[in-house]
């Protein structure tokens, strides 16, 4: 049974339910990536992204993690809402300091609020080297095979490519 409450703390459920899905996705060698819960039009949705490190995530994958876990989530989850489980897609837009590690040497299209040292380059096409919170983001930039380390401040939008 649903209650409606004139208020739900989003935060306060992603942060229920965070545990349980990451401990069913484990299970499925998945790793969630995202968690979303938000209203839209008047309805509740909560979103789920997966990754895998050794297989692209699948419909099947999706099926068995929603399954697992919607008679837990309705028990922590206080109002009627849909669930989403699905892969970040192939040109996922990197949202967070995770996803930087997570896909560590994949190419990404990174656009910068201030050019390259010594150059006049905003936007270009590289490949995740490192991250590191206090030092940024390494990478190597794919044209000329030179390596820069960007200050996390200075990144604007950084997107996978289509490998």
């Amino acid at each position: 049974m649903y209650m409606e409450h004139k208020h739900i703390n989003k935060f306060e459920i992603i942060e229920k339910v965070t545990p349980l899905i990451e401990n069913t996705a484990m299970r499925y060698n998945l790793i969630p990536i995202e968690i979303d819960f938000s209203k839209e039009s008047g309805k509740w949705f909560l979103r789920i992204f997966l990754y895998s490190y050794d297989h692209g995530v699948t419909l099947d994958d999706c099926e068995h993690v929603s399954r697992s876990l919607s008679d837990f989530l309705d028990e922590l989850i206080p109002v009627k809402y849909y669930l989403e489980v699905s892969s970040p897609g192939l040109d996922r837009k990197i949202k967070s300091d995770k996803e930087y590690t997570i896909f560590n040497g994949k190419t990404i299209n990174l656009k910068l609020k201030k050019p390259l040292d010594g150059t006049e380059i905003k936007q270009f096409v590289c490949k995740i080297l490192d991250f590191s919170e206090s030092q940024g983001l390494t990478v190597l930039k794919i044209d000329d095979e030179s390596v820069f380390t960007i200050p996390k401040e200075n990144i604007v939008r950084a997107q996978l490519e289509i490998e």
